[in-house]
């Protein structure tokens, strides 16, 4: 399927058939024989370009160029005239209306490929750079500004956003015993739409915290309830997210965790590394899933390591990816650098061919000193 859409507006049948025969070939084209046809064509399905004559039956050139640009959803389609009105007034009222190019009959079919394939560069640009801005800017707002402190811990973070990353998100929040809930999660998905049911999807589980947590700290309690939301919520309904809380208690040294199929969280001790092995299913695939609470015991030496799987899935050695294996090698080396994750990350990249990475990549290490 072509992946762009042409709509050629002309009342000499023979051009038109001309055209649409030529474009065919490479895009997606649909016809009108003059402005008014255009615009029932365009209610139906929005074109990536038109291309129109200007003197037609019913509706002409300028009156349907002055009908999309009154509409604020058709007026940046790039628009180009191909007309056989060559006189300069002409022109400068086609100038003065907006239109991205302007072509007279007889036409070269090359040079008339060739802009087409411009504009539809140009718009292809505008397009990418305005996702990358709204993309850094939903990842910018899935993010906390500040950090728990605790005495006798070290908390370290790292968030990374790709243009075409994924909806990585982190979040924590402080209850009134004490403890800590931290939420590390993905929406699954690449891109705008990826990000915006993250923001959506993180703006849920805050609420839903605050309201749980007056009932109970169970983590795996929290998941169950989050997971029958994904499962009923209309908006949020076919998302589906891997998703890691832990309730952390300074107190007693102590995490308890569930794990919604995320990337296994990491515990390094100058032993070495190990993964928290217990996880379910993601969230929004199963009704009535269940959860487990797990805990885990901090001595003092020892951190805890969750990521996201922009570091999982970040290819090494050409074909191969540095997966959990990698991590755990890496991690393990890393305990006593005074910034554990910056160590991480480089050790990762420098086992691969890029300078930086493909997906987004968010990592956060609590290490308890004393």
């Amino acid at each position: 399927m072509a992946e762009h859409a042409i709509l050629i507006v002309e009342d000499d049948s023979t051009v038109r058939e001309l055209l649409k025969y030529r474009l065919n070939k490479k895009y997606d084209v649909a016809t009108a024989a003059n402005g008014e046809e255009a615009l029932e064509q365009i209610e139906r399905k929005t074109p990536h370009l038109i291309i129109s004559d200007i003197m037609m039956p019913k509706m002409d050139g300028f009156a349907l160029q002055s009908k999309l640009q009154d509409d604020k959803n058709t007026r940046v389609i790039p628009f180009i005239f191909l007309t056989a009105r060559a006189d300069e007034p002409t022109r400068r009222q086609g100038a003065r209306t907006g239109v991205d190019d302007y072509i007279t009959k007889p036409f070269d079919m090359e040079q008339l490929l060739t802009r087409i394939e411009r504009l539809l560069e140009r718009m292809q640009v505008f397009q990418t750079q305005l996702d990358a801005e709204i993309g850094r800017d939903f990842s910018n707002r899935l993010l906390p500004k500040s950090l728990p402190e605790v005495d006798g811990y070290e908390i370290f973070f790292h968030s990374e956003a790709r243009e075409q990353g994924g909806g990585d998100l982190f979040d924590w929040t402080k209850a009134d015993d004490g403890s800590y809930f931290i939420t590390i999660g993905d929406v699954m998905g690449k891109g705008i739409r990826a990000k915006f049911y993250a923001f959506s999807f993180l703006s849920y589980v805050r609420a839903t915290l605050h309201t749980l947590l007056q009932e109970s700290t169970s983590p795996a309690g929290i998941l169950a309830r989050i997971n029958e939301m994904l499962l009923t919520d209309e908006v949020l309904e076919e998302t589906f997210a891997s998703f890691l809380l832990f309730n952390w208690d300074p107190s007693t040294h102590t995490v308890t965790y569930a794990n919604a199929g995320h990337c296994r969280p990491v515990i390094i001790t100058p032993d070495g590394a190990s993964v928290a092995e217990h996880s379910d299913l993601i969230l929004g695939l199963e009704g009535n899933a269940s959860f487990k609470d797990e805990t885990i015991h901090l001595d003092p030496g020892t951190a805890l390591m969750a990521y996201t799987d922009g570091l999982l899935e970040h290819p090494v050695n050409g074909h191969d990816v540095l997966g959990e294996a990698g991590i755990l090698d890496i991690a393990a080396q890393t305990l006593d650098a005074d910034k554990p994750i910056d160590a991480l990350l480089n050790e990762a990249l420098s086992r691969g061919n890029d300078d930086s990475f493909h997906d987004d990549v968010l990592v956060y290490w609590m290490q308890r000193n004393t």
